[in-house]
């Protein structure tokens, strides 16, 4: 079983700090998958991701939860913010530009849609609301060699 790591992000600033430092792991062919319930914070974190990795806190970010994928030319390389909650499967990637896509990095919305497309070597983040407003709980497992550095 891979490594996990375990952090309370107890408000905004603390995901996107974690955000941040995600960012500056990326590297082109990175899948990064975004696990949760609706509204445990998976698309703020992606948003933060992007914007870090863009060094641009203004980037416009929109959720792909209708166009399904957004495209972002980052300094690390092409990047692809996937929202997959309106598939039923991974029939719909092929059109979606799935394959060109991991030649970059990609950040994926309800990862369970990918199916047997699913990255063997993500980093996956699976984000559960806390009680207070804007805390989460992040797990993070995968990603072996560079994992620890999130956890600084």
């Amino acid at each position: 079983m891979p490594p996990t790591i375990t952090l309370d992000l107890p408000d905004l600033s603390a995901t996107h700090a974690l955000a941040a430092r995600l960012a500056g792991l990326l590297r082109a062919g990175d899948a990064v998958l975004l696990e949760g319930p609706l509204g445990a914070g998976k698309s703020e974190f992606a948003r933060a991701v992007l914007r870090a990795a863009a060094g641009d806190p203004a980037l416009e970010v929109p959720s792909p939860t209708f166009t399904l994928v957004q495209s972002y030319d980052l300094p690390a390389g092409p990047a692809h913010h996937f929202d997959l909650y309106r598939l039923d499967g991974p029939e719909g990637l092929d059109e979606l530009g799935w394959e060109e896509a991991r030649e970059g990095i990609v950040l994926v919305e309800w990862p369970e849609r990918l199916g047997s497309l699913a990255p063997g070597d993500a980093l996956h983040v699976a984000l559960a609301p806390l009680a207070e407003e804007n805390a989460r709980r992040a797990q993070l497992s995968g990603w072996d060699a560079r994992l620890a550095a999130l956890a600084a």
